[in-house]
């Protein structure tokens, strides 16, 4: 059986990978470690696609080492131990040739699994390589995170995938016999979510079956895929799409709509961890102090889905994704934090006000920290007004109340203690 094309025009070298310039560049982190012949244990973090196993392989490649690969999603301890096993008998302690070890999935791995890796990165048995799609804060164990080094992998950009195709068209043998014009590439980039795999399988999948001179067309891209629907796939095909419609239900308030993508992905063999971290989400983003209560759910579901698990954990979810999809929605929480965070990168690190610093010495409290601080509770209605903000961004309104039933209490609430300070 032949190889699909994502395989046939794999990258062997740096100078061949597209994109990720901050890893692989000429300055890049990654392109320095292999210069130095040092190369630590990591964690590629990113979305499906972007060449976290092509990365591992030209890491291994370039530094000469022996590569020994797993998939968290089909071995067990013992097969981890045997691979450690040979491991330890070909590298030695920290030296230039210690085997690679890469692990795809590695967040799929459970904390048995991963305290078996420790000993091995921690003697310099192996330098592992670890790929992962999901924040490894929630997914590594922390005494084996702190052991590796974590770059993160951005998605293609629009430039990267148009190049991805041209390279496609000029270094695989077989598209090289066929007469393929490049005519619009619009619906490619857009049905693949800026996953290379799924693009070049797209790709493949258009131009297979067709003879003679191929012109490639949005029209002709989009009649083919819809013909050819894919499943649900965990792995990355539709996993973004899926959630992304699961999201925007609960968002819309549309609890059927909700059930049924989550469904969809509870068919697909979802995470079921990775479900309920979305949940948890929503719960802050898209209804936030519009109903407190809706984070307590996620959170509460988060923590319950993770101990029982299959098939008991779908009710609890459903149960949450419709509580969320049912309650009124805020995003005014999400759009402040977003406001500050944008004037911080502005104004960088402007300076604290004395009455607002912390004074534990006696010097701090001659150089004036904390002087005219005023303590609210010793004040009526356990307020008074007083400046919190640097005096550059005085009166800056960062929160904006939104328009449900709890939140114009926090207006009237504001309005009354603030006055006109920040137009409330």
């Amino acid at each position: 059986m032949n190889a699909p094309l994502a395989e046939r025009i794999r990258p062997k070298t740096l100078e061949d990978y597209i994109s990720q310039q901050h890893l692989v560049g000429k300055t890049g982190v990654l392109t320095q470690h292999i210069k130095k012949g040092i190369i630590p244990s990591l964690i590629l973090w990113g979305p499906p696609g972007i060449g976290k196993t092509t990365l591992a392989n030209i890491i291994a490649a370039a530094s000469k080492r022996p590569f020994y690969t797993l998939s968290a999603i089909n071995s067990g301890v013992k097969d981890i131990r045997e691979v450690l096993d040979k491991a330890r008998q070909r590298g030695g302690l920290f030296t230039a040739k210690n085997p690679i070890l890469f692990i795809d999935e590695i967040h799929r791995f459970s904390k048995s699994q991963q305290d078996s890796l420790l000993a091995a990165v921690e003697k310099g048995w192996v330098t592992l390589i670890g790929a992962t799609t999901e924040n490894p804060s929630f997914e590594v164990i922390p005494a084996l995170l702190s052991r590796c080094q974590v770059y993160i992998l951005n998605s293609f950009d629009k430039k990267d995938l148009i190049a991805l195709l041209h390279r496609a068209l000029e270094k695989d043998v077989e598209l090289k016999e066929k007469d393929i014009e490049l005519k619009e590439t619009e619906a490619l980039i857009q049905v693949c979510s800026g996953d290379a795999r799924k693009l070049l399988n797209i790709f493949e999948l258009v131009v297979a079956s067709e003879e003679g001179a191929i012109v490639v067309t949005n029209e002709m891209v989009l009649q083919k895929v819809q013909k050819n629907t894919v499943r649900y796939d965990k792995t990355g095909e539709q996993h973004y799409d899926i959630v992304s419609a699961f999201i925007k239900s609960i968002r819309g308030s549309d609890p059927n709509a909700a059930v049924y993508w989550l469904a969809r992905m509870i068919e697909g063999g979802e995470d079921v961890k990775f479900i309920a971290r979305r949940l948890l989400i929503a719960a802050a983003e898209d209804i936030g102090n519009a109903n407190p209560t809706a984070l307590i759910m996620a959170n509460t579901t988060f923590q319950a889905v993770a101990t029982i698990g299959y098939p008991e954990s779908r009710i609890l979810l459903s149960q949450c994704a419709v509580y969320l999809a049912n309650s009124p929605k805020s995003n005014s929480s999400y759009a402040a934090i977003n406001k500050a965070l944008e004037l911080v990168k502005k104004t960088g690190d402007l300076s604290v006000p004395l009455p607002l610093r912390n004074a534990p010495t006696k010097l701090m409290k001659e150089l004036d920290y904390g002087k005219d601080y005023k303590y609210a509770h010793h004040y009526e209605n356990n307020f008074v007004e007083q400046e919190f903000l640097p005096k550059e961004i005085e009166n800056t309104k960062f929160y904006e109340p939104g328009e449900n039933a709890r939140e114009k209490d926090f207006r009237q609430f504001l309005k009354i203690r603030w006055k006109d300070k920040y137009g409330y």
